[in-house]
């Protein structure tokens, strides 16, 4: 969930969370760009298909939903800022660790559910971070 939100601030692309029919109770959702084009589902395997015409449209969800408070990404400036005489190798070490503390604070604030549009009707789904 953290790569995804990370992806959709710091891309010009449209990324989402995206679930392919068929839906389930139990489903996972996959980082998509929604203008990658050519098949591809956004994390580097090929997209479902389905050969019912009737089937329900994939879901895209902004990460941005599902996330309270979503915290200021750290720039590589900011850090650099933070730091202005330490050498690059550590200006590089202190920004993934800066990378790494706003993920963890990503992932605390993931909300417990979200309200998501299926065919038309809104419906609250359960959220769970895997991983």
């Amino acid at each position: 969930m953290a790569n995804a939100l990370e992806a959709a601030l710091r891309s010009d692309r449209e990324v989402v969370l995206r679930a392919t029919p068929p839906f389930s109770g139990r489903m996972r959702a996959r980082l998509h760009a929604l203008d990658a084009g050519g098949g591809s589902d956004g994390d580097g395997g090929d997209e479902e298909s389905s050969n019912d015409s009737d089937a329900s449209a994939p879901l895209h969800i902004d990460p941005r939903d599902l996330v309270a408070d979503v915290p200021p990404y750290p720039e590589p400036d900011d850090t650099a800022a933070e730091h202005p005489d330490a050498d690059l190798e550590a200006r590089r070490e202190r920004h993934a660790e800066a990378v790494e503390d706003w993920r963890e604070r990503v992932r605390e604030r993931i909300g417990s559910s979200v309200e998501i549009e299926v065919d038309g009707d809104p419906r609250a789904v359960d959220v769970v971070a895997l991983g």
